[in-house]
């Protein structure tokens, strides 16, 4: 593939991740990809046989991965709690930066009725999968349980991406500060505190 047409297959990925954040996966259509891409029309369907769906789908995969990245290198800190910390300033971050305009591309693609598109749903059950494992094997390795760390990986998903939510609706940051300062706490105890702390990790 040239340079020419891998860039333009990249641009319009890229395209489709940063309108599914501000707009939805609804109206993320090929015309407004193409526009906001710059690429040219004919090579839709030369990148893409499958079309918008596949567009779309792979434009949840590459804000997976990207996602994933970013949880990884946190979860490289020496303390949890500050891993965690920083996983939330990241999307506090990001909010801000767009101007709360930026939400999170999996959930757009989650939250809507697909019918004809049953593959979005699946494919954002597995990014949030990732997500959790990443951070599940985080307390593991600091001592927690498996059941414990899997069903504390839920939750911190879970409560980030309510709050981008909440944060967007509000146009301000209170609540995600309010969660991770909850978090924050709820993971000192449960890991500085708990019997198994330091103990290394368990199965």
């Amino acid at each position: 593939m040239s340079p020419r047409k891998s860039d333009s297959r990249d641009r319009m990925i890229l395209s489709a991740a940063a309108l599914l954040r501000e707009y939805g996966a609804s109206a993320t259509s090929v015309d407004r990809v193409l526009a906001h891409s710059g690429a040219p029309r004919g090579s839709v369907y030369h990148h893409f046989p499958g079309g918008r769906a596949q567009l779309i789908d792979e434009a949840v995969a590459l804000a997976g991965d990207f996602i994933t990245g970013l949880i990884d290198a946190a979860m490289q800190a020496d303390d949890p709690v500050q891993a965690v910390d920083a996983f939330f300033a990241l999307w506090r971050d990001r909010l801000v930066e767009s101007g709360f305009r930026a939400g999170c591309p999996i959930v757009a693609v989650a939250v809507e009725t697909n019918d004809d598109a049953p593959q979005f749903a699946r494919s954002a059950a597995a990014v949030f999968a990732r997500w959790q494992e990443a951070l599940a094997a985080l307390f593991l390795r600091h001592g927690l349980t498996e059941e414990r760390s899997r069903r504390l990986g839920a939750f911190i998903i879970a409560a980030v991406e309510g709050a981008v939510i909440m944060c967007r609706a509000e146009q301000s940051t209170a609540p995600i500060e309010a969660a991770a300062a909850e978090i924050h706490d709820l993971l000192l105890h449960t890991l500085r505190d708990s019997p198994d702390a330091g103990s290394g990790p368990r199965s």
